[in-house]
């Protein structure tokens, strides 16, 4: 591409739904790093990225914190995984985009959906559009669940687009992924779904892509494995984010622009024992004497060893409008309820879509979890004191990058990473 292109491609702007954003003048890698709970007020144990820092473990990430971009950001709630992906490359909340949980109840056809199929959402990516528009575009997940979805919308037969998971990496074609030999060319055997490895891949796949075809916008979503098992400051949780300064130093001296965030927080939830703090909800709706009534618990998905589906979200589907008051009342002042809203408050107070969320959302406090009957939840996986997320206390998330930006610190989401890093990043300082 000659300058008089490089110019014409640097003064672009894309829009995406109704939010503008600038051409990347270099490369950009945003990071999802799945649960990673940020340090500072309300924080667990002083926060993943700041304990490690403050170990020695995370070199790169500590100049971050002198010299460039360290600071916060709020999540979507409910404070889960499949929502937040989707409004970081979005740029939206889900009442625009649609994907407001990792589960939810289709009423219109009376079944219970996991929240991965590409139909289900309703708003264009950032990716897509930056993709159509002439950019290269690579997307490397560490579960496939998010992959189909984040990849909705890429040029993958033209060959401007990558979009594959260290889950499945094994798998990846040229045809649907952009990508072969990927295995081969990391050096790194396909990791177990739960392990740390499976993230490790993730970051190393990027590096492999940018040395290889140096993609103009690359977007990395890891797996919270370790943050539900360790607690920041812990010598693994350490080592995890160790791992990752390493790769994000390579990424930094390829001279790329460095925005890293998270789709939620993680919180402690367990007795000083080591049992669950578990609120049934389904024992309580009927001691208040209800029987028409689904519980629905978003944080649900295909990989609920180390969490056991228990969060701290839940909503409820009611078949009559007179319950409505009564299975309200059902939870005044339960210890571990934080609060409990109508449809229409939680749509208004959290940008929630009003058709795939029940008549009632029940939110539970910083140590509780929120569970539908003790029998229908497998805790045997649970090797460790549960940590997991999903309300308001794991909102806070991390708002971090290699460059001074030249935006508004304050009001920030997770979802207007890719604005203020395009729209607002220096070129090449730090």
């Amino acid at each position: 591409m000659n300058n008089k292109m490089n110019n014409k491609m640097n003064n672009k702007m894309i829009s995406v739904n109704q939010r503008d954003y600038a051409w990347p003048r270099q490369p950009l890698v945003v990071v999802c790093i799945d649960g990673s709970e940020p340090g500072g007020e309300g924080s667990d144990q002083g926060g993943y990225i700041e304990r490690a820092i403050d170990a020695g473990q995370t070199p790169f990430l500590a100049s971050l914190r002198e010299n460039a971009t360290f600071g916060y950001a709020d999540c979507v709630v409910p404070s889960f995984t499949n929502p937040n992906n989707l409004s970081i490359v979005t740029g939206v909340p889900p009442s625009e985009h649609g994907i407001c949980g990792n589960f939810y109840y289709d009423t219109e056809n009376d079944v219970e959906v996991m929240m991965n199929d590409p139909s289900l959402l309703r708003a264009p990516t950032i990716l897509a559009k930056f993709n159509q528009a002439g950019a290269k575009v690579a997307v490397i997940t560490a579960k496939d669940k998010l992959r189909r979805l984040l990849g909705v919308g890429l040029d993958i037969t033209g060959g401007s687009a990558v979009c594959f998971s260290s889950e499945l990496a094994d798998q990846a074609t040229l045809p649907e992924h952009g990508v072969e030999g990927i295995v081969d060319r990391v050096g790194m055997p396909v990791p177990d779904v739960y392990s740390a490895e499976l993230s490790e891949f993730v970051f190393a796949a990027s590096v492999v892509l940018m040395e290889s075809i140096r993609p103009d916008i690359m977007y990395l979503s890891t797996t919270d494995y370790i943050q539900h098992k360790h607690a920041p400051g812990t010598p693994v949780a350490n080592a995890f984010y160790a791992m990752m300064d390493q790769y994000l130093v390579k990424l930094d001296a390829m001279g790329v622009t460095i925005a890293l965030t998270a789709d939620h927080g993680m919180k402690a939830k367990h007795a000083p024992t080591g049992e669950p703090n578990v609120i049934y909800l389904e024992p309580l709706l009927g001691e208040a004497g209800l029987t028409d009534f689904r519980v629905i618990l978003p944080i649900t998905d295909p990989y609920v060893v180390h969490h056991g589906a228990l969060g701290g979200f839940a909503t409820i589907y009611l078949d009559n409008d007179s319950d409505h008051a009564r299975a309200r009342a059902a939870f005044d002042g339960v210890p571990g309820i934080e609060t409990v809203l109508t449809r229409n408050e939680a749509c208004n107070v959290f940008g929630l879509p009003a058709d795939r969320i029940g008549d009632l959302v029940v939110i539970s406090t910083r140590d509780y979890v929120l569970g539908s009957a003790p029998e229908k939840h497998d805790l045997s996986g649970l090797k460790d004191p549960l940590r997991s997320h999903g309300g308001l206390s794991e909102q806070r998330v991390p708002f971090i990058v290699n460059r001074c930006l030249e935006a508004c610190a304050t009001g920030r989401r997770n979802f207007d990473i890719f604005s203020h890093t395009l729209n607002h990043a220096p070129e090449g300082s730090s």
